[in-house]
C-alpha cells in the first residue's frame, strides 16, 4: 500500500490519466451541483463531483494510516520499545504520531 505522502505526490501531478465512468445520480442532485459549481469558483459539475471525492477519500486515507500507524506503535510497545525511541522513529519518517 502506498503511503499517505507517494499518494499526495501522485495526486498533486496536473498530467494524471483519467478515465472514463458512468455513475447514476438523482437529477436532483445534478441539478444542485450545476448550480454550486460556479459558486465555489469550479467550471462545471463533475470537477466539484472529482473535489468532493478527492475530500472523502483523502479523509479516509488518513484515517487508515493513522489506525495503520497506532497499530504498529502498539505492538511496538508490548515488544518493549520505549515511546521516546518510537517517538524519534516517527519524527525521523517525517510522519505524524498516532
Amino acid at each position: 500500500m502506498k503511503s499517505m505522502r507517494e499518494r499526495l505526490k501522485t495526486r498533486l501531478r496536473k498530467d494524471r490519466p483519467m478515465t472514463t465512468i458512468s455513475i447514476r445520480m438523482p437529477e436532483d442532485v445534478i441539478e444542485d451541483l450545476k448550480e454550486i459549481a460556479p459558486a465555489l469558483g469550479l467550471s462545471g459539475y463533475q470537477p466539484l463531483i472529482r473535489a468532493y471525492i478527492g475530500q472523502g477519500l483523502r479523509r479516509d486515507l488518513e484515517r487508515l494510516d493513522n489506525s495503520q500507524m497506532q497499530a504498529i506503535t502498539e505492538s511496538l510497545r508490548k515488544h518493549g520499545v520505549a515511546d521516546e525511541l518510537i517517538s524519534a522513529a516517527i519524527a525521523d519518517a517525517g510522519l505524524k504520531s498516532a
